[in-house]
């Protein structure tokens, strides 16, 4: 099966991302495309297997295989974390509405170090950027401390918000490089130690409930299985249009 049909045809789940999703949208922003997929079933039988993700095919979208998606999920990966918590969906169905239902199953105290460690390899190229150049990507600067902002706000609170509601000013001027990167610097060390703090008080578990998303999985795995076999579907096509006996 072409990588393309798996996502035309076999997409659960499709939002927006980036800054259109984070409330951080300009004229000139990009629309960045997310999704999941469900490879059908009969395919894992075979030799070659599904790809885990697929860039494509419109411009700036890219789709992960459910079962990699919640693999990354089980592990707090930021960016498929706030994929699941986009305000801007574009298709979902049953199963992408089951998945959906389990975002709360993905969210762990691992929110504290994967964002955090995340968030300190950025600041290590913004600060080798200020030696060789003089000064940041200020573009990445303010994703930066929104991914920190919504680090501290997700363990202060147990739930993932991506949108920066009034923070959108503040951090829109850090994008036009109108605050000095001394006072931004101090604004991600503030934020830091902020979400250090709410880490010690989180309603947050300490792992997902990775026995919950595996049981969906497996659902969904089986359900699948019980569907005709996609390959098995192409080969009677070919034989019916070239007009070969099949017996």
């Amino acid at each position: 099966m072409h990588p393309e049909s798996l996502v035309r045809d076999h997409t659960i789940y499709a939002c927006v991302m980036g800054s259109r999703a984070f409330g951080l949208a300009t004229d000139t922003s990009d629309t960045d495309r997310r999704g999941v997929f469900l490879a059908p079933t009969p395919l894992f039988w075979r030799f070659d297997k599904p790809p885990t993700h697929i860039e494509g095919p419109a411009e700036e979208q890219f789709s992960w295989e459910l079962e990699r998606f919640c693999e990354l999920a089980l592990r707090a990966n930021p960016n498929i974390l706030e994929c699941l918590h986009s305000p801007l969906v574009e298709h979902i169905d049953d199963t992408g509405r089951e998945l959906l239902a389990l975002r709360g199953a993905f969210l762990s105290r691992q929110v504290h170090e994967t964002f955090t460690r995340y968030a300190l390899s950025q600041r290590k190229k913004l600060e080798a950027d200020i030696r060789l150049h003089g000064a940041p990507r200020w573009k990445h600067a303010m994703h930066l401390l929104r991914l920190l902002m919504s680090a501290r706000d997700t363990l202060r609170t147990g739930t993932l918000t991506i949108d920066v509601g009034d923070q959108r000013d503040p951090l829109l001027s850090v994008k036009r490089g109108e605050l000095p990167w001394p006072e931004v610097e101090s604004w991600m060390t503030r934020l830091a130690t902020e979400t250090d703090e709410a880490a010690t008080h989180t309603p947050l578990p300490a792992e997902p409930d990775r026995r919950r998303v595996e049981d969906f999985l497996i659902g969904v795995r089986r359900a699948s299985a019980l569907q005709p076999d996609p390959y098995d579907e192409l080969v009677q096509g070919v034989v019916r249009t070239r007009g070969v006996r099949q017996d």
